[in-house]
Parts: structure tokens; sequence; C-alpha cells
């Protein structure tokens, strides 16, 4: 049985929780680059949604060793 996600959280919350200002969290919402509910004038942001938004910006590192190898002429 799956345990039930927490509440949502505020943009405020929601800012801290991604470590980003409420600005930045206001441009995402805008520019509807990260999911939300809207509730009434109100924005929400479950906590498994935030995951998923930094999930999908991952980079993966770099290998060393392709990095430093010399082209072959």
């Amino acid at each position: 049985m799956r345990a039930a996600p927490g509440p949502p959280l505020t943009l405020q919350e929601a800012a801290a929780y991604l470590n980003v200002s409420q600005r930045f969290m206001r441009r995402l919402v805008y520019e509807r680059r990260i999911a939300f509910h809207k509730v009434g004038r109100f924005v929400r942001f479950l906590v498994a949604d935030l995951d998923g938004f930094l999930s999908s910006g991952r980079v993966e590192a770099a290998d060393p060793v392709g990095l430093f190898k010399r082209r072959q002429r």
C-alpha cells in the first residue's frame, strides 16, 4: 500500500525545497516548465512533481578518459 503524498507546497515552500528564488519559481510557472496545481488564484506544487523537475534537468558526468584523449590524425 502506498503512503499518501504530503500536502501540496506553496510557492514559497517549493522555492525553498528547490533552493531557488520565488521569482524563478514564478517564471517556471509562467513558462509552464514545471507542473503545478491551481487552487483558486493560488498555485500549489506536489513534492513528486518537484522531484521530477529536478530529475529532468540531470546531466550525467562526462567520462574523464574521453575528455582527455587526443584526437587521432
